[in-house]
């Protein structure tokens, strides 16, 4: 059985976006090469992702294109590389096709629908995007957060979670620290994993 590990850029505050529609592009965060690096591990370390359709049209936009762009550092070339070649599930109720080793799923049974592939998949499961990992959450099937934590506080902005506000236990699996100040924390979430 697979693992659905929410990996999302967090501010102190758990804030994911300061400014609506800044798709993890804010000032505030510090990706350098040593951390890009270490994401692009995780990454490759994946079975699939699945992403919102918010968050798979913000990858779409840019990192097929990055994977041959010689003005690029070859770190960020990699992640492009390693995004579109790896499966892909997107969610979403009004896409009806994608490039990229993307299927889609959708309709009012998609939760469903994940459960049953997390069931057939072995591995971890990356999950990109608010909604999707609130969804996921709620419905008892997210397994882990990997959170990498950026040293700001935003004050205000978009929350690691939509709309969700009950208490979440969690168990620290990993915690790794970067020159940058950054800090990436692999989290399990207690009663998923208790259930399981």
């Amino acid at each position: 059985m697979g693992r659905f590990v929410y990996a999302m850029n967090v501010s102190l505050d758990l804030r994911i976006e300061q400014v609506p529609g800044d798709d993890g592009a804010g000032e505030w965060l510090r990706i350098d090469e040593e951390l890009h690096r270490a994401l692009n591990a995780q990454a490759r370390a994946a079975a699939m992702i699945v992403h919102g359709r918010v968050f798979y049209e913000t990858m779409e936009d840019f990192w097929p294109g990055a994977r041959e762009d010689a003005s690029l550092p070859d770190f960020l070339r990699e992640y492009g590389e390693i995004w579109t070649a790896m499966p892909k599930v997107l969610v979403s109720r009004t896409r009806t096709s994608a490039d990229h080793d993307t299927r889609i799923i959708g309709g009012d049974d998609a939760i469903d629908q994940l459960a049953r592939l997390k069931a057939q998949t072995d591995g971890v499961i990356g999950v990109g995007g608010a909604a999707l990992a609130t969804q996921l959450l709620r419905a008892g099937l997210l397994d882990e957060l990997l959170l990498t934590t950026h040293p700001a506080i935003l004050g205000f902005g978009r929350s690691l979670f939509d709309d969700y506000d009950l208490p979440i236990e969690l168990d620290l699996l990993e915690h790794r620290s970067f020159d940058s100040g950054v800090t990436m924390r692999h989290y399990a979430i207690r009663d998923e994993r208790e259930a399981g």
